[in-house]
C-alpha cells in the first residue's frame, strides 16, 4: 500500500534535542513521521529547529533535504552550509555539529543499516540473480526452443 503524507509544518510536535549534545542558544526541534516501511527498517520524517549549535549522533544512515532555512555541518572533513534544494548523507555512526543560524526545515530519510553478516548474505543472493538472469532461456526437451 502506498503511504502519502503532507509535510505541513502544523503536524510537528517537539522533539528535544538531548541537553548535553547542546552547545550554544536554546535551539527547539520538532518533528513528525510521515512514512514508516512495513519492516521497520526505514522511515521519512519532517524535522525542523530554531537558532543553537548542537552535536547530533546519526544512529542509523539519514539523507537529509533541506526545506527551508540553513544549517551549518561541521564534521571530521570540515564545514559545509545546507541551504534549501540540498541534500546530504549522514552515515550511520556519524557525529555532526549543526550549527542553525535562524531555522532549518528538513524532509529526513532514515534507514537502519544492515548487520555485517546479513549484508552478505543480500550481496550474494543479488550476485546471484544477476548471473541468473545473464543465462540464456531455459530450452525445451532436447535442447529446442519451447513452442508458444
Amino acid at each position: 500500500m502506498i503511504v502519502f503524507a503532507t509535510t505541513d509544518p502544523a503536524r510537528l510536535q517537539p522533539a528535544p534535542i538531548r541537553p548535553e549534545w547542546i552547545l550554544e542558544g536554546a535551539p527547539l526541534a520538532r518533528s513528525a513521521e510521515l512514512s514508516r516501511s512495513p519492516d521497520g527498517t526505514a522511515m521519512t520524517a519532517l524535522w525542523d529547529c530554531t537558532a543553537g549549535a548542537f552535536n547530533w549522533f546519526f544512529a542509523g544512515d539519514e539523507t537529509v533535504h533541506i526545506v527551508e532555512g540553513e544549517v551549518i555541518v561541521e564534521d571530521e572533513a570540515g564545514v559545509r552550509t545546507l541551504r534549501p534544494g540540498d541534500v546530504a548523507l549522514f552515515p550511520a555512526g556519524t557525529w555532526a555539529r549543526w550549527t542553525v543560524p535562524r531555522y532549518v526545515r528538513k524532509v529526513a530519510f532514515c534507514r537502519d543499516p544492515l548487520p555485517r553478516p546479513v549484508l552478505k548474505l543480500v550481496q550474494l543472493v543479488r550476485a546471484a540473480k544477476r548471473r541468473l538472469k545473464r543465462q540464456p532461456a531455459p530450452s525445451g526437451p532436447l535442447g529446442l526452443p519451447q513452442e508458444a
